[in-house]
């Protein structure tokens, strides 16, 4: 790791949107962070899928989740909700989609650099 770094995900340095969402994307300390604001009715395999061109999520995740519910299936046929306060690390082969009237906010450590493209 090299000299200290500070930015602000108020100033991205890319942002991509999608149906129903976008994703804000910072470089820092080598790495890419990412937070993605789903709206509510957003579903990956709806609106992401056909940017991405793949049957399932092939993006591996390890984010906060800071507002809003999520619904996640995994290719295992696994299913949970998360919500505001929660951790999830999610291996390649996923589909989500938004609970509820409140936007998700997702803060991304691992996989945003790759999302939506």
């Amino acid at each position: 790791m090299g000299a200290a770094e500070r930015k602000d995900l108020k100033t991205p340095d890319e942002t991509r949107t999608f149906e129903n969402g976008k994703v804000d994307l910072v470089n820092i300390g080598g790495g890419v962070v990412g937070r993605l604001t789903l709206e509510p009715g957003w579903k990956w395999s709806t609106h992401v899928k056909p940017i991405a061109g793949t049957e399932w999520c092939e993006a591996p995740h390890f984010q906060y989740h800071a507002a809003g519910r999520l619904h996640i299936v995994m290719q295992d046929g696994a299913e949970f909700d998360v919500g505001p306060g929660e951790i999830t690390a999610l291996p390649a082969g996923h589909d989500a989609w938004v609970i509820g009237s409140e936007p998700v906010v997702l803060i991304d450590f691992h996989g945003a650099s790759n999302y939506a493209r």
